[in-house]
């Protein structure tokens, strides 16, 4: 008996254990655009240089550095991308991705797409999606 309610502790430990960690990822769902060309080289909000060929994005709310796992609703064709950008508040769109991620995505013809957003580890991110940051010089004073 004292085995059996000994195992039944450790099994509804572990079940909250999994609850805890399932409920801190965050989801999203909506829609993506991507950056036009006229940005590239530019600041981005947290002083990255922006650069179309990075997997990179700007979002809302969310913390600089999260990453995020984009699914493509229409394809499921699926990246990573890394926020350091910012959307304005207004913005009906719950993403902006670079070209990078849009071609990925199979939606740069369209322009716009329906994707699923998830918050993840950044030890959980595919080599191919990480690349090196780039910070922007700031400019001298006279």
């Amino acid at each position: 008996m004292l085995f059996m309610t000994t195992l039944l502790k450790h099994a509804l430990g572990l079940l909250f254990v999994l609850f805890c960690l399932n409920a801190s990822a965050q989801t999203e769902t909506g829609k993506a655009s991507f950056y036009h060309n006229k940005f590239e080289g530019n600041g981005t909000s947290n002083g990255e240089v922006f650069r179309q060929k990075k997997f990179t994005c700007a979002h809302k709310t969310l913390p600089f550095g999260t990453w995020l796992k984009v699914t493509c609703l229409k394809n499921n064709n699926v990246i990573y991308v890394r926020v350091n950008d910012r959307l304005p508040k207004s913005s009906k769109r719950c993403i902006d991705l670079s070209l990078l991620g849009a071609e990925k995505l199979d939606f740069v013809r369209s322009g716009l797409t329906q994707v699923a957003l998830e918050t993840v580890s950044g030890h959980d991110i595919p080599e191919e999606f990480r690349s090196p940051i780039e910070l922007k010089a700031k400019a001298k004073k006279k």
